[in-house]
């Protein structure tokens, strides 16, 4: 497999490896079963509709309409599962942009319209071949919406990085959290959780006044949510610059 390395918006380098081509074949097989089991049970709901409606037309249409997000599976599915099928998260891969930048919506629909070329037009050649020769591992729908397919296994966590989870309702309640620096809210994160892993109540207490001498909050906050709030705050603001 290749390596990518996507640089996000806080300058933390994370690395991934780009799934091979038999991963992608055999993910796109998994997709293609689902697909056919879900044509089976159309099949049995358009007979059961047959008993309802003695007009071929409209079975026929009722019928169409139901198969009719099957036609859009990848598109659907890459959208509301955030880049994956059912046959990525079964192997545990996903699509993102290359550059780091989040996946729109619009790219998921760049790749689904090419597949028409990349699969369906030349079985499956042409989206063979571009990915075999290109150093990305892209076909061309992936390459025409800046997007590679990675690997989701043993890779870089947040807890490793400077990174947080924000939801994105999250309120921060401290503002100057930005005097701090990435190596400071690094070594912060780090001592954090190795004192609170060991239950080292002393260091977590030494952390605390340490980050409150420097940000002068004089919160209330006790020790350990305190902590946790600041490093939130720190990744809410940096990631809105």
């Amino acid at each position: 497999m290749s390596n990518l390395q996507i640089n996000t918006t806080q300058n933390v380098n994370l690395n991934y490896k780009i799934v091979s081509i038999g991963e992608r074949i055999l993910a796109f097989l998994i997709d293609a079963f689902v697909l056919y089991l879900y044509a089976i049970l159309v099949n049995f709901i358009g007979d059961a509709i047959g008993y309802v409606y003695d007009d071929r037309w409209t079975q026929r249409g009722l019928v169409g309409l139901i198969f009719l997000p099957a036609m859009f599976y990848s598109m659907l599915m890459h959208s509301i599962f955030n880049g994956r099928t059912l046959g990525k998260i079964l192997l545990k891969m996903r699509v993102v942009r290359y550059d780091g930048t989040p996946v729109h919506w619009s790219n998921y629909l760049v790749r689904w319209m090419l597949r028409l070329v990349d699969i369906w037009i030349f079985f499956g050649s042409i989206g063979i071949l571009t990915i075999l020769f290109s150093e990305r591992r892209q076909r061309l729908g992936d390459a025409a919406a800046g997007t590679v397919v990675i690997s989701t296994k043993n890779k870089t966590k947040v807890s490793h990085t400077i990174l947080e989870e924000v939801e994105e309702a999250y309120a921060p309640k401290f503002t100057n959290v930005t005097l701090l620096t990435d190596k400071d809210v690094r070594l912060i994160k780090e001592t954090y959780h190795i004192a609170k892993k060991s239950n080292d109540f002393k260091t977590m207490k030494a952390l605390r006044v340490k980050v409150d001498s420097i940000l002068q909050t004089n919160s209330e906050l006790y020790d350990v949510p305190y902590i946790d709030t600041v490093l939130k705050d720190y990744n809410y603001y940096t990631q809105k610059l």
